[in-house]
C-alpha cells in the first residue's frame, strides 16, 4: 500500500503557475479581430428614462456598435434566481439592461463596442441619458413603508415577507425567567477581489457555436441561462474557466454583462471582451450583508435557552439577483446556531432600495446571524452574572444529540439536520489554545491608555451544497491520468486536493495526475463552486470515478488474461492473480493506448460518473479575540485572534489553513473597515479604494488558525466537510464581544457593525453624553503629625491598605501608573472597583494631579482628575487638600452625585481616622510599620520606593474617598 497523501500538506500544484506569472486570466485572452466593450451605466439612482442619446457616440472613430434596450428587447428575459428563491422574489428579477426606468447608480443602460478599450471608453462618455428624476429611497426601513415604490407594478418594495419557526415560542417567553432583546445592524459590504470581473465571447458562424471565456462558480447553470436567452441549445454554448483572482461568492453568478457581451459577439460575429474597472467593480458587482435584526431570547434561571424570536430585514438593493434570497433565508436559518433552542418564531422581510442589488459574500447570512446571536448571549451573560463561556457551555448541543434536527426555517426547504460533531470538545480546545483563562482578567482593564477586552463567538456552518457533482477520468499514454471535475476553482487549490484523493484511491503517484475543472466542454454534467462544496461534492465524485477506473482496469486485465474478475485484484497500479503473479499494470495498459495530443478528448479508457447527494454537512467552530481600544483616538488593535473549526477530515492541511486565515482576514476587514456608504441621492460615496478601506498586511499581525478533524461526516463516503467559509463566520461576533468587554466600564455595547473609527468615536461620545453625572469634590484634612512622618508613612503600601476602607491591592503597572482594587457600597449599588491612576504635573513635594479611570463593572464607570496639595502647617501638623472634577456613568450615574457625595464624607472620616493612627501613634518614639518590619529579625527588607511612588501613594491616601465617588 502506498503512503496516503490525503491529510498531507502537499504543496499546491497550481502555485508555481501563479507565482511565476504563467497564469491565464480572462484579460490574458487574445482572439483574432477582438473588439472591446464598455458598459454605460446610469449616473442616477432613480429616474424615468426619457431618451438615451447615442448619435454622437456612434459617429466617433473606432466605434462598431452601441446597444440599448430596443436593440436587445427581443431576446431579453429576467435573470432567474438560482438558489434560495424566497416567496415573492421572482417578481423582482433584473433585466440585463434598463428599459423604462433606472433604479440604482450603475445600472446598465447601453453597451458600447469599439476596436479598443480606450475608444469604447470615450464613446461611452458621449452617451447621454435624458431622464426624469424620481424620489430616492436608500434606507430599508423607509423603503418598507412603500411611500416610494421602485417597482410600481408590484405595489410594494417588499420582495419577500414571511414567518417561520417551530415549537411553542409564545409559551417559551411566557415561562422565561429572563428575556433579553437587542436591535442589531450589519452594514453593506462585500468581497473586493484582486481581479475584477470580465469575459470574452466569440461566435463561430460556421459552427453556430458560442464560446465564452471567464466563467467561474457555476458555468453549467450560467450556460443554461445564456443559451435560453439567446435561443440556443446548451450544446451550442461553452463557458470556459480560466484562472480566477478571487471569487468569494460575489463573482460567477449571472450578471447583466453575462448576457450583453455574448449577445454583442453573436450580433457582430466577432470576439468581444469586457473587463470591469475598479469603480464598476465596487458599484455594480453584488453587494451583500446589509440587514437589521431585532432579536430576543428567553432564558430560564440558569441561563438555558427556552426560545428565540425576532424580525429580520434585509436590504437587497434595487433587484433580486440569482442568490439574493440567501442572506435573509439562510441568515434566519442559522440564528439558533449550535445551541439547543426548543422554540423559535421569526418574521423575515427583504426590501428593495435604490442601491446596487445584493448577493452572496463568503458566509452569507451566517456572519450576520452569528453576530446577532453571539452578541446577545454576551449581553445576557453579563446581566445574569454568568461567564460568557459558561452560558455557551450550558446551551451547546451535546454530542449524544447529534444528528440534531434544528428545524425547518427556510420556505420550501427540508429541516436542518446537523450531522456530527463534538462542540464542547472544540470549545475547550479553543479556550486552551487561546489561553482564555489567562487573559480573561484583562477584560475592562486600561493599560497604558488602552482598554482591553476578550471576546468569543461560536458558530455552526452548513457546507457541501448539492445536488451533486460530475467527474471524468482518462488514462493516457505513459501511465498518466487526466481528471476532469465539474466544480470550479477560484483559489481553493482543487488541482492539488482532487489529485490527492485520486492518488490515494488508485494508489498511484501524485505526479502522474493532471486535474482540469469547471469548463462546460469537459463533462456532461457539472455544478460549480459555492456553499463550501468542492471537497464534499467534487471530492466524492473523484473517489467514485477512481473506483470505476479500478474496475475498468480489472476488466482489461480479465480480457487479456482470460481469468474471471474474481481471480484478480488491483493493488498500487498492478493487477495480480490469485497466486500473486502480475497479470498487467497501468503502464502496460497505457502503452497500448493510441497517442492523443488533445488533453480534453475522451479516450478509449475513460470513465465518467456523477456523485449526487442532497444532505449537507455541518462544521462547528470557535473564534476568540483579544483587543485593545484607545478611547481618545477610537483605534482598535487586535492583539490576538484565534480561529478553529472541526471539518471532519482534512484533505490538505496547508490549503485549509490558507482558507481559514484568508477568511478571517476578510472577516476582520469587514468588521472594522469595509463599507459601502450611500448619500441621500443614492450616490455611492465609497466607490474607490481610497474610500472603501481594505485590510493591509500590517493591520492584523497576530492571526492564528487551526483546523480540527474530530468528527467525520457520516453522510458521504470520504467523511469530509467544507472548509472555505468557516474562518469568517464568527469574526464580527468575537470582535464585537471583545470591544464591548473592553468598553464595558464606559457603558459602550456594540450592536452595530462596522466598528470603524468614525462609528466607535460616535458611540463613545454618545456614552459620555448619555446618563452621566458630573461631580466636583473638594476636601481637606489636617493630620496631627509632622510632615516627614506623614511622608514616611505614605511610602508604605501596607499603611495605605490598612487605612483605605475596602482596599484590596495597590500595584504599580508602569512608571507613574498604579492599579487599585477596592470594594464599596453606594446606596443600593454594591461594586468591586478597579481603578487606574496616572500622575501628571508633579511638583514634588507640594502638588500633583491624578488622572483617574474607574471600572465598577455593571455598576458603571468613572473618569476624572484630582489635584492634590500638601502643606506643612507646623512641625507637628500636615494638611492635605484635594479638588476633583469627574463624571459618573452607568448605574452610578443613576444613583446620582448627591448620594455619592454624601457617602464621601463618611468614608473620608473613616480613612483619616485610620491613617491618623498609622502616622501619629501614642509614642513619639514609634516608627511606621515599614521601618519596624525592616529591622525585625527574619523579616525580608521591603524594596525602596522612589519619590514618585511616594507621591502616588500620598495621592491615593488623600483621595481615597474620591475613588469611591468617581468609581
Amino acid at each position: 500500500m502506498t503512503t496516503p497523501v490525503v491529510g498531507q500538506a502537499v504543496p499546491r500544484t497550481e502555485a508555481r503557475r501563479f507565482v511565476t506569472g504563467q497564469g491565464c486570466y480572462v484579460d490574458d485572452i487574445r482572439r483574432p479581430g477582438m473588439l472591446h466593450a464598455v458598459v454605460v451605466r446610469s449616473p442616477v439612482a432613480h429616474a424615468l428614462i426619457a431618451d438615451i442619446q447615442t448619435e454622437i457616440a456612434r459617429q466617433m472613430p473606432g466605434v462598431v456598435a452601441i446597444y440599448t434596450y430596443g436593440d436587445v428587447a427581443a431576446w431579453l428575459k429576467p435573470i432567474p434566481q438560482r438558489v434560495c428563491p424566497l416567496p415573492g422574489m421572482e417578481h423582482y428579477a433584473q433585466l440585463p439592461i434598463a428599459h423604462d426606468r433606472v433604479r440604482y447608480v450603475g445600472e446598465p443602460i447601453a453597451l458600447v463596442v469599439a476596436h479598443d478599450r480606450y475608444l469604447a471608453e470615450d464613446a461611452a462618455e458621449a452617451v447621454v441619458l435624458d431622464y426624469e428624476q424620481l424620489p430616492v429611497v436608500t434606507e430599508a426601513e423607509v423603503a418598507a413603508g412603500d411611500k416610494v415604490l421602485l417597482h410600481p407594478d408590484k405595489g410594494s418594495n417588499l420582495a419577500t415577507d414571511y414567518h417561520c419557526g417551530f415549537g411553542d415560542v409564545d409559551g417559551a417567553f411566557q415561562n422565561a425567567a429572563r428575556i433579553f432583546q437587542e436591535r442589531f445592524y450589519v452594514h453593506r459590504h462585500s468581497a473586493v477581489a484582486l481581479e475584477t470581473r470580465g469575459l470574452c465571447a466569440e461566435w463561430d458562424s460556421a459552427l453556430q457555436h458560442l464560446t465564452v471565456w471567464g466563467a467561474t462558480k457555476v458555468p453549467f447553470a450560467n450556460r443554461a441561462i445564456l443559451s435560453d436567452m439567446l435561443g440556443l441549445t446548451s450544446d451550442q454554448v461553452d463557458l470556459l474557466e480560466v484562472d480566477v483572482g478571487g471569487s468569494f461568492g460575489v463573482r460567477g453568478d449571472f450578471y447583466p454583462e453575462d448576457f450583453l457581451v455574448p449577445f454583442a459577439a453573436r450580433q457582430l460575429a466577432a470576439p468581444v471582451k469586457w473587463i470591469e474597472d475598479r469603480r464598476e467593480n465596487l458599484m455594480a458587482s453584488n453587494h451583500s450583508r446589509e440587514c437589521w435584526c431585532e432579536l430576543a431570547i428567553a432564558l430560564d434561571e440558569k441561563g438555558c435557552i427556552l426560545g428565540m424570536r425576532g424580525h429580520w430585514l434585509s436590504d437587497i438593493g434595487a433587484y433580486v439577483r440569482t442568490n439574493s434570497g440567501v442572506m435573509p433565508g439562510k441568515g434566519t436559518q442559522f440564528l439558533p446556531g449550535p445551541y439547543r433552542v426548543p422554540a423559535t418564531g421569526f418574521h423575515v422581510q427583504a426590501v428593495c432600495t435604490n442601491k446596487t442589488p445584493a448577493g452572496t459574500y463568503r458566509g452569507p447570512g451566517r456572519y450576520e446571524s452569528t453576530f446577532f446571536r453571539e452578541r446577545l448571549l454576551d449581553v445576557a451573560a453579563e446581566s445574569m452574572g454568568i461567564d460568557p463561556v459558561e452560558i455557551r457551555r450550558r446551551n451547546l448541543i451535546p454530542t449524544e444529540s447529534l444528528p440534531y434536527d434544528a428545524g425547518a426555517l427556510v420556505p420550501n426547504m427540508a429541516p436542518t439536520i446537523y450531522d456530527s460533531g463534538d462542540y464542547l470538545q472544540v470549545l475547550n480546545h479553543a479556550l486552551a489554545a487561546f489561553d482564555y483563562t489567562g487573559k480573561q482578567h484583562l477584560n475592562g482593564r486600561c493599560i497604558d491608555g488602552w482598554h482591553h477586552g476578550i471576546g468569543l463567538g461560536c458558530f455552526v456552518e452548513s457546507t457541501g451544497g448539492g445536488p451533486g457533482e460530475g467527474a471524468r477520468l482518462e488514462l493516457r499514454r505513459e501511465a498518466r491520468f487526466d481528471l476532469f471535475v465539474g466544480a470550479s476553482s477560484a483559489g481553493q487549490g482543487q488541482e492539488t486536493s482532487m489529485a490527492q484523493i485520486l492518488a490515494d484511491a488508485l494508489e498511484i503517484p501524485l505526479e502522474s495526475i493532471t486535474v482540469r475543472h469547471g469548463s462546460t466542454n469537459l463533462l456532461q454534467t457539472g455544478f460549480g463552486a459555492y456553499h463550501s462544496r468542492s471537497a464534499v461534492m467534487a471530492g466524492n465524485a473523484t473517489a467514485k470515478v477512481a473506483q470505476a477506473m479500478r474496475q475498468r482496469i480489472l476488466a482489461v486485465a480479465t480480457e487479456q488474461s482470460g481469468l474471471t474478475p474474481e481471480d484478480l485484484r488491483y493493488e498500487r497500479g498492478v493487477v495480480y492473480d490469485r497466486d500473486n503473479r502480475t497479470v498487467t499494470d497501468i503502464e502496460q495498459i497505457s502503452a497500448s493506448l493510441p497517442a492523443d495530443n488533445d488533453p480534453l478528448s475522451r479516450g478509449p479508457l475513460s470513465v465518467e460518473d456523477v456523485f449526487m447527494h442532497n444532505e449537507l454537512t455541518y462544521t462547528f467552530g470557535v473564534q476568540l479575540a483579544h483587543v485593545a481600544v484607545n478611547t481618545r483616538t477610537s483605534q482598535v488593535k487586535v492583539l490576538d485572534f484565534y480561529s478553529t473549526e472541526d471539518i471532519g477530515r482534512i484533505i490538505n492541511p496547508e490549503i485549509v489553513h490558507g482558507q481559514s486565515i484568508g477568511a478571517a482576514v476578510q472577516g476582520l476587514g469587514g468588521t472594522f473597515l469595509d463599507q459601502f456608504v450611500y448619500d441621500e441621492h443614492g450616490q455611492l460615496l465609497t466607490g474607490n479604494l481610497a474610500d472603501y478601506l481594505l485590510p493591509l498586511a500590517s493591520d492584523f499581525p497576530v492571526l492564528r488558525g487551526e483546523t480540527l478533524a474530530l468528527c467525520p461526516s457520516p453522510g458521504n463516503p470520504l467523511g469530509v466537510k467544507g472548509a472555505g467559509e468557516g474562518g469568517i463566520i464568527a469574526t464580527g461576533a468575537a470582535l464585537a464581544n471583545a470591544v464591548s468587554q473592553a468598553l464595558r466600564p464606559l457603558n459602550v455595547s456594540i450592536t452595530q457593525l462596522p466598528i470603524s473609527m468614525n462609528n466607535l468615536g460616535r458611540w463613545l461620545r454618545q456614552a459620555r453624553d448619555a446618563g452621566i453625572e458630573t461631580m466636583k469634590v473638594d476636601g481637606k484634612h489636617t493630620l496631627a503629625a509632622p510632615r516627614d512622618r506623614v511622608w514616611q508613612a505614605l511610602l508604605d503600601p501596607e499603611v495605605l491598605k490598612a487605612s483605605i476602607p475596602g482596599c484590596e491591592s495597590i500595584d504599580q503597572a508602569a512608571e507613574n501608573e498604579y492599579h487599585v482594587t477596592l470594594k464599596t457600597v453606594i446606596g443600593p449599588i454594591k461594586a468591586r472597583v478597579n481603578a487606574v491612576l496616572r500622575l501628571t504635573d508633579i511638583q514634588a513635594p507640594t502638588s500633583y494631579t491624578l488622572n483617574l479611570e474607574g471600572n465598577a463593572g455593571a455598576a458603571g464607570f468613572a473618569r476624572g482628575a484630582v489635584h492634590v496639595t500638601l502643606d506643612s502647617k507646623n512641625e507637628n501638623s500636615t494638611e492635605l487638600r484635594y479638588h476633583a472634577d469627574g463624571q459618573l456613568g452607568g448605574k452610578l450615574a443613576q444613583v446620582g452625585s448627591r448620594l455619592v457625595e454624601g457617602v464621601v464624607a463618611k468614608i473620608a472620616n473613616e480613612f483619616f481616622d485610620r491613617f491618623q493612627q498609622e502616622v501619629a501613634p501614642e509614642s513619639d518614639d514609634a516608627t511606621p510599620r515599614s521601618s519596624i518590619a525592616d529591622t525585625t529579625p527574619g523579616v525580608k527588607p521591603k524594596p525602596t520606593y522612589n519619590r514618585y511612588v511616594g507621591i502616588a501613594l500620598a495621592a491615593l491616601a488623600a483621595i481615597a474617598v474620591v475613588i469611591y465617588a468617581l468609581a
